[in-house]
């Protein structure tokens, strides 16, 4: 691949994470994103020949990107599991704090897409599958008595502080699953 080719892909591909998140995936039309990305229709079908498939594309680099960032900003702060299953909430926090949030991409894909048989669906569950994994690997390194358990509720004030926040921002939501973390933690380890 071209650098001039590489370079469309990327502007395409930037453009269209612009427009997804602010517009939301189906009413973001190609002719937009061809627009935004200073590139053409043929361009834009060259690198993905559909929609569909820069949809795909978009969710697996919003992946591949909050994996790399998330994980090392936890580690960053925290050494023992236990510790990092905390960290993940100062995380959380510090990014629904973010001016520049407009919600989870992978909520907000999988709402756009309900039906679970999707491949958009598919991959948002991915997303949170993997999410809870983790939660459940550090939960049972920690030393969890019932690691999915523990894992399944902290997951579920992650995605619901997500959620109330990009309902109405600046709710303090952060702060409130921050205190429920701590104390679902301090109660499912010893």
């Amino acid at each position: 691949m071209s650098i001039n080719t590489a370079n469309a892909r990327e502007r395409i591909l930037h453009a269209a994470t612009k427009l997804f998140s602010t517009q939301g995936i189906r009413a973001t039309g190609v002719d937009s994103i061809v627009k935004s990305a200073n590139t053409t229709k043929m361009s834009l079908y060259k690198h993905f020949s559909s929609k569909e498939v820069l949809i795909v594309a978009y969710l697996q680099d919003r992946d591949a990107e909050f994996w790399t960032w998330f994980v090392e900003q936890v580690e960053d702060k925290a050494q023992s599991p236990k510790d990092r299953l905390l960290a993940i909430f100062d995380v959380h926090g510090k990014c629904l704090a973010n001016p520049d949030f407009q919600g989870c991409p992978f909520i907000n894909a999988s709402a756009e897409f309900p039906d679970q048989r999707h491949v958009v669906h598919q991959l948002s569950a991915a997303f949170y599958r993997k999410f809870r994994s983790y939660m459940t690997d550090l939960a049972g390194q920690a030393g969890a008595r019932f690691p999915e358990r523990l894992a399944g509720q902290l997951c579920a004030l992650f995605q619901g502080a997500i959620v109330s926040e990009q309902l109405q921002r600046h709710s303090g939501v952060a702060d409130d699953a921050k205190l429920a973390a701590v104390l679902l933690i301090a109660n499912g380890i010893e």
